[in-house]
């Protein structure tokens, strides 16, 4: 008896991306119009997965580069243009020779895709760090020294110390590892994408708390940035105990 369409569509949303090419072959020759949409549907998705590879593949071509080095750490920040919140870098040593799908910009994925990413991260990296510079340092020293101190303080904080850095656009001075800085790296290297992952993630799930601690400025939805509520907020409530002075004194 043949397998009803239901069971079938079952076994498709079951399915690892990997495992396609096996249902395609299976139910290819099914004339039931159900079942040929589910071997289409599987095709299209087949198609994407292999987009993705080969993606990914061109996201580890630092990696491969600089192959010689054995711990090779992707360096990011986030939360260098916000009116409120810490600044927090991200560093991430990831396996040689393991590969993580969707990596990318955090900025380009969704915030679903970046928390189901930041948890792949912390399960399968080398090692992963996260520090951040809170608003009073940041007013005290200015926000381009105050994210080379997270950098430097999320390099100190892994386990293990790396032998080379992938940087996003930056050279991070006080630090005795050699510095690789790549233009838009977060879109270009894996290891720099691992680590403006965990640092958006980090930093978004703290804004979040924020925002019931200090309600009224919307920080759970603009994590901090100057959207015009926000910027408003701060012009009729004045500014919360979380705000950069150096930041905002065009609305105060």
């Amino acid at each position: 008896m043949a397998e009803s369409i239901g069971d079938i569509k079952s076994k498709f949303n079951n399915l690892k991306e990997a495992d396609f090419p096996q249902f395609i072959e299976e139910y290819r020759c099914d004339e039931r119009s159900g079942v040929a949409a589910l071997v289409t549907k599987a095709e299209k998705a087949y198609s994407r997965y292999l987009a993705e590879v080969e993606r990914t593949e061109r996201m580890l071509s630092f990696e491969r580069e600089y192959s010689c080095y054995s711990a090779i750490c992707g360096i990011d920040e986030v939360g260098r243009g916000p009116l409120a919140g810490p600044v927090v870098a991200g560093a991430v040593i990831l396996p040689a020779d393991e590969r993580i799908l969707y990596l990318n910009d955090s900025k380009q994925l969704s915030a679903a895709k970046r928390d189901e990413l930041y948890d792949i991260i912390y399960e399968r990296a080398v090692a992963v760090s996260v520090a951040s510079v809170d608003h009073k340092r940041i007013d005290e020293i200015n926000i381009l020294q105050a994210t080379y101190e997270a950098m430097r303080q999320a390099i100190m904080n892994l386990p293990i110390k790396p032998d080379i850095l992938l940087n996003d656009a930056v050279t991070i001075p006080g630090v005795d590892i050699r510095q690789i800085p790549i233009i838009k790296g977060d879109a270009k290297s894996a290891s720099i994408a691992a680590a403006s992952i965990v640092a958006k993630v980090t930093r978004d799930r703290f804004m979040e708390s924020m925002d019931k601690e200090y309600p009224g400025y919307g920080f759970a939805s603009n994590k901090g940035y100057g959207s015009a509520d926000h910027i408003n907020a701060i012009k009729t409530k004045g500014p919360c105990p979380i705000h950069r002075r150096s930041f905002i004194g065009n609305f105060i």
